[in-house]
């Protein structure tokens, strides 16, 4: 092997992660934003070079998009044979018109296929106040020191937390009250299995809610399917998926969910 291709010598015998693939992808996606925060910032000769190099890109795409769709206005001529009777010059462009109309139903039919593929089983929970989600805790001898919060719902912490010194721990969750797994059904298979809980994707009651880990009624939990051997159709191995939680933890003392298929 030649020299300096470590990379390819360790993924050669000891192969890659199960998530390389969406890893990935997920640097691809997050390159876009990346470059948009890089060109708002950069100034002087190399905002203008950048400048430039994007024009280039944008005229070259722009060009080939042309190029295929003259490619394809010409092919279908062609197959048409031309018409039998000469079009009035009125009607020239309803040609134009329905491809126009083809778009925007392909674009509605997309939409709506995105929408059904994210639609949830519980779409609308019950807000919950924020005295029933935070219970104050007397820190001190001095009510001005009531700063301290104990949170009574289900949370989740990663494998790695460690807790705060109590003298800067503003938000308490309980030992009691945290979860590593959930029973996952499968709404296809029928069956239940209890998976470990990857982190919390989002909490409808706040986004204070998702970044603290409580989990309460329609939470999009991230749990870990490998386990189940599920494979998507480009033949890769699933590593992990959402499920909505629809059950109240706290009061049932085990995070029931349902997987988003």
């Amino acid at each position: 092997m030649p020299q300096n291709e470590y990379m390819e010598r360790h993924r050669k015998l000891h192969g890659r992660r199960m998530d390389a693939e969406e890893r990935e992808r997920k640097r691809e996606a997050r390159q876009a934003h990346e470059r948009s925060y890089y060109a708002k910032r950069i100034k002087g000769i190399r905002a203008k070079m950048m400048h430039k190099a994007r024009y280039a890109e944008k005229a070259a795409m722009k060009r080939q998009i042309r190029q295929h769709e003259e490619r394809g206005s010409q092919a279908q001529k062609e197959a048409k044979g031309g018409p039998d009777h000469p079009v009035p010059a009125m009607l020239m462009e309803r040609q134009d018109a329905d491809r126009q109309k083809v778009l925007a139903n392909t674009i509605k039919q997309k939409s709506k296929e995105k929408a059904a593929k994210w639609s949830v089983p519980i779409p609308k929970v019950k807000m919950l106040p924020e005295d029933e989600m935070f219970r104050v805790q007397l820190s001190g001898k001095r009510k001005s020191g009531q700063w301290k919060r104990v949170i009574p719902k289900a949370c989740y912490v990663g494998e790695t937390f460690t807790r705060k010194p109590p003298k800067y721990e503003r938000f308490i969750r309980p030992m009691g009250m945290r979860f590593k797994k959930a029973h996952v059904t499968h709404p296809e298979l029928k069956r239940t299995f209890c998976l470990p809980i990857v982190g919390v994707k989002h909490n409808v009651q706040s986004k204070m809610y998702t970044t603290l880990g409580v989990i309460t009624k329609g939470t999009i939990l991230e749990v870990n399917v490998s386990e189940l051997g599920l494979v998507t159709p480009g033949g890769k191995v699933v590593w992990a998926k959402y499920a909505q939680v629809t059950n109240h933890p706290e009061n049932d003392g085990v995070i029931n969910a349902l997987l988003l298929v």
